[in-house]
């Protein structure tokens, strides 16, 4: 897969988790750990994991309900999957008309530590969704990091 161009239509957001590589990708992709922290904000009720298969040409369907009551129903296809360095996968709300974008997620271990960096590079948004998708992805980036703790 080409890398991330410059283009405006891009958020990318780097952050380090204090938890092995291999335990920070399994969040990404077992539906029990992903219900704790995948597409939701802060003070949303968990997320519902229809269907989540981790393998190249398999799906993804959630619903997310937010801090109003309001559900939202997202999905995608898995392109590329390799424990535990990379997922590239499809990204589209229902609620949504501009299709299907790309996310990409890199996941680095740090040296012999038991710290991880993971870049996520959500790419061919339209500039109107560019603000809602870099707050949330940070938002699930703080939650993420309490899931691969084991906190509640």
């Amino acid at each position: 897969m080409a890398a991330p161009s410059a283009s405006p239509t891009v958020v990318q957001v780097k952050r380090t988790f204090a938890a092995p590589r291999e335990k920070v990708f399994q969040a990404w992709t077992d539906p029990g750990i992903m219900t704790k922290w995948f597409a939701r904000c802060r003070d949303c009720p968990p997320a519902q994991i229809h269907e989540a298969d981790p393998r190249p040409g398999g799906r993804y369907r959630i619903t997310v309900v937010d801090d109003k009551g309001k559900s939202y129903r997202g999905s995608g296809v898995y392109r590329e999957v390799r424990p535990p360095e990379r997922l590239v996968f499809t990204w589209s709300w229902d609620h949504d008309d501009y299709g299907d974008s790309f996310v990409t997620v890199d996941f680095r271990a740090l040296g012999e530590s038991n710290f991880t960096e993971v870049t996520l590079t959500h790419e061919m948004l339209p500039e109107r969704a560019l603000e809602d998708h870099r707050k949330g992805w940070n938002e699930c980036f703080d939650m993420l990091q309490a899931a691969v703790a084991g906190k509640p």
